[in-house]
């Protein structure tokens, strides 16, 4: 009986993190290789970036930037299109690279605060749905008014900055690098395979 009971704790075991793997969140870099900079075509450079990807409740954004070049600050929808930082939701994060989870379905909406960089384009908007394959939340889908050419005669306010290695670690949160995203044939293994412990455990007691 004591040999039937660990049997059932490690099968239990297993499934737990078999469970655990399917849910695992996707670490999206922003910009990919460009990374979170003044970007060279202006801010559709992030538009054409977050239309490829789909975001999820629990994913995490990885903003690659030099640590006093450049920050990340969430704001409002209207702080987004105005450049603003009258609205912020939070404090600017200004070490990097640094993650953002994200723990609500909706747009959300980051930008620099570093000199007349959101204004060169330097701001990102997406939406994030509740779970993978849902549609996200009836929201307005993030647009971005065409943005001003930037005025500064200071070349520091505009000139594209290096990015930083995402394997450098600057917090508790930073992570080495992306895990894989799972496949949706993993998932149904780890539901089969709970099924049948479920089954298993049910035939023995």
């Amino acid at each position: 009986m004591e040999k039937l009971m660990s049997v059932v704790v490690v099968l239990g075991v297993v499934a737990a993190v078999l469970l655990q793997c399917t849910t695992a969140q996707t670490v999206h870099v922003v910009g990919d290789n460009i990374g979170w900079t003044i970007p060279q075509g202006g801010a559709q450079a992030y538009q054409t970036w977050a239309a490829s990807k789909q975001f999820v409740v629990g994913d995490i954004l990885t903003f690659n930037f030099t640590t006093n070049e450049h920050d990340v600050l969430n704001v409002t929808k209207e702080s987004y299109d105005a450049c603003s930082t009258a609205n912020p939701i939070g404090n600017a994060i200004k070490t990097g690279p640094a993650n953002v989870t994200l723990e609500a379905a909706g747009s959300h909406y980051y930008i620099c605060t570093v000199g007349r960089h959101c204004l060169a384009g330097q701001k990102l908007a997406i939406t994030v749905s509740s779970s993978p394959g849902a549609a996200p939340p009836s929201t307005n889908t993030p647009t971005t008014p065409t943005t001003p050419t930037p005025t500064s005669t200071t070349p520091a306010d505009c000139s594209p900055s290096p990015t930083s290695s995402p394997d450098k670690v600057e917090g508790p949160s930073t992570m080495a690098a992306p895990p894989p995203t799972t496949s949706s044939s993993f998932g149904v293994f780890a539901s089969f395979f709970v099924s049948l412990m479920s089954i298993t455990i049910a035939f023995l007691f």
